[in-house]
């Protein structure tokens, strides 16, 4: 189901310079969502927006922004998550910003998962517009959905998501999702997650992540090389790396192509996959800070998750020329057969029969390939900052909405104890 970014008006309408309070509780520019977070601030900045960013590190500055805030430094002294645990420092992080948002003026709030229910309870209770994150799926949702693959596996599912996580991981996420003027979600699969859980659609505002072009270019092919399919992400269940292998083993393309897999593994994941890791068509390539240079070795990139938020890889995929072959749980930016090809998570005779269609038929791979890179145009974090923008002024008229119907309220209900007396 789409969830459309509306043009916003009223108060939050045009092009007017928005005051934003942006939290996160990690190191910006760090990997996976510290890369999100930095593009994000970055275009806000470029489009001449006023931001003051809360976080616990900076992997990567972002220049122009009005004022920094680490909220792990106490009394000049950094003090690493490490020490505290993950769930101390969230909380601190959140008071932080807390104390920011009280002392400053702010047109948004935008925080991320566990560490922003009191700030956006005091945003609600200021009339600030407050924005919450979801890079994946509602938090139900995800845990039930990523443990169930643990256990199909014959793994232990880890903490973080067994019971979900830390116990009150749960809880603490449904407080944010109820303090926030409106949830941000990265693709319908992640929408339709919260929709299914009975989350109010009207709160619910779809934007989307991107590539740079930067980073990201068109390779030069190399002239011959075989038939190639990459996986780039963790190596988790999460990801679906065994239904890749599975699909790829499966298909007639294993018999001359390659599989090049690049990530880090979880140690009991990997034995669980020694058989298939060890076919003479699959090669581990490790970790990657270049993907780039993975891409243009590319024909297709394989990602069957089962539980994503968008994944940036499909992004990235596009705007290098590559066939992203993805689950529906990825969270892709897709038409199915127009630049990729979709399959629902699990099911690897599809995926293996897509993998053989594009093997075999070099006019189809021309055509997804070229329709790829003709739609990464609107997939870059330039047009991901705009459909942000339009994001926040949505939830500024969200926000002017509720507080006008309390004011009614307390007016209709002033008048009806006048009346009475």
């Amino acid at each position: 189901m789409v969830v459309a970014v509306g043009a916003a008006g009223g108060a939050g309408a045009g092009s007017a310079r928005l005051k934003v309070l942006y939290s996160f509780p990690g190191a910006i520019g760090g990997p996976a969502s510290g890369l999100v977070a930095w593009h994000q601030v970055n275009q806000l900045v470029r489009s001449g927006h006023d931001v003051t960013l809360v976080v616990a590190g900076v992997a990567r500055a972002v220049v122009g922004i009005r004022s920094l805030v680490r909220s792990l430094d106490v009394v000049g002294r950094f003090i690493p998550e490490r020490t505290i645990g993950r769930a101390r420092a969230y909380a601190w992080h959140d008071w932080r910003a807390r104390r920011v948002l009280a002392n400053g003026e702010f047109d948004v709030v935008h925080t991320w998962p566990l560490a922003g229910a009191r700030t956006l309870e005091l945003a609600q209770r200021l009339g600030v517009a407050g924005v919450r994150e979801a890079p994946g799926t509602h938090i139900a949702e995800a845990c039930t959905v990523v443990s169930r693959e643990y256990s199909r596996l014959g793994l232990g599912v880890p903490m973080v998501w067994s019971k979900f996580g830390d116990g009150d991981r749960l809880e603490i996420e449904e407080r944010e999702y109820a303090a926030a003027t409106a949830v941000l979600a990265p693709s319908d699969y992640v929408a339709d997650s919260f929709l299914s859980r009975g989350f109010d659609p009207s709160r619910l505002i779809r934007h989307r992540y991107g590539f740079d072009p930067a980073e990201i270019r068109v390779p030069v092919k190399i002239p011959a090389h075989p038939f190639t399919a990459v996986f780039i992400g963790r190596c988790v269940p999460r990801k679906g790396l065994h239904f890749a292998l599975e699909a790829w083993l499966a298909s007639r393309a294993s018999e001359t192509g390659r599989l090049l897999i690049y990530g880090t593994f979880d140690p009991d994941y990997r034995e669980a996959l020694r058989a298939s890791l060890a076919h003479p068509s699959v090669t581990l390539c490790g970790p990657t800070e270049k993907p780039g240079a993975a891409y243009a070795k590319a024909d297709v990139l394989l990602l069957p998750s089962v539980e994503e938020g968008s994944a940036l890889v499909t992004y990235e995929a596009q705007g290098a020329g590559v066939i992203p072959l993805v689950s529906t749980a990825s969270g892709a930016m897709i038409d199915h057969g127009v630049n990729g090809l979709l399959h629902e998570a699990g099911d690897t005779a599809t995926l293996a029969s897509q993998i053989d269609l594009i093997h075999d038929q070099e006019k189809v791979r021309r055509l997804l390939r070229t329709q790829a890179l003709y739609r990464a145009q609107e997939l870059t974090w330039t047009a991901a900052g705009g459909a942000l923008i339009e994001a926040y002024r949505e939830a500024l008229d969200l926000s002017m909405a509720d507080a006008q119907g309390r004011s009614s309220e307390r007016i209709g209900s002033n008048w009806n104890g006048s009346a009475v007396s």
